[in-house]
């Protein structure tokens, strides 16, 4: 039987209401995810570290969710991880995974933690999730040298503006593109994304 949750994730919605559906999908979220063979994590966390060659710098997970990116960086070779997210039930089950040094909520409007070699945001900004606003503020958090990995899922990328700011944001010289792959993200539903490896300029 299909997850019911795939069929309110991607539809518009308040921050609160957004954050009330992870937490009562926390529990299934992995199981769900897995069973359509969820892809991106695994690319993201690969694309990172061939770009950013520093396995032991620390990496905030943006967004960290249940611990599958966590799980994914971990295994790529990054040993220093943070995590934060809006809602608490899924920061439950990234805690039972004993892969973060620190793990904290986050509301939407809260400043993106600074000081970190690069920031993940997997699977994290788009229809359904964090607004692109988010992905703004993860750009100004980096300091010049640091780098971001990011994905957009189909569905995103139905909506130009994503694209657009990332682009933009490139032109205008503020980040440079390191990597851009679109690929495999759900299989099982015929879904692919857009990997993005950038670095503050």
């Amino acid at each position: 039987m299909s997850d019911p949750y795939f069929d309110k994730v991607y539809k518009a919605r308040t921050e609160d209401e957004t954050r009330d559906l992870y937490d009562a999908w926390a529990a299934t979220y992995e199981q769900s995810v897995e069973g359509e063979g969820y892809a991106t994590p695994k690319r993201c966390a690969e694309a990172l570290h061939a770009t950013l060659g520093q396995p032991d710098a620390p990496v905030l997970d943006f967004g960290c969710g249940t611990g599958l990116s966590g799980i994914a960086l971990r295994l790529a070779g990054f040993s220093t991880l943070d995590g934060v997210d809006l809602s608490p039930g899924m920061l439950e089950q990234a805690r039972e995974k004993d892969i973060y040094r620190n793990l904290t909520p986050i509301r939407p409007d809260d400043p993106v933690p600074a000081g970190y070699a690069a920031i993940a945001a997997i699977g994290v900004i788009g229809a359904g999730a964090a607004p692109l606003a988010a992905l703004d503020r993860i750009f100004d958090a980096l300091a010049p040298g640091a780098q971001c990995v990011f994905s957009f899922n189909d569905h995103t990328l139905e909506d130009p503006s994503f694209e657009a700011l990332v682009d933009r944001r490139i032109a205008e010289g503020h980040v440079r593109q390191l990597f851009r792959e679109h690929g495999a993200h759900l299989p099982g539903k015929n879904m692919k994304s857009t990997v993005y490896v950038i670095e503050k300029a």
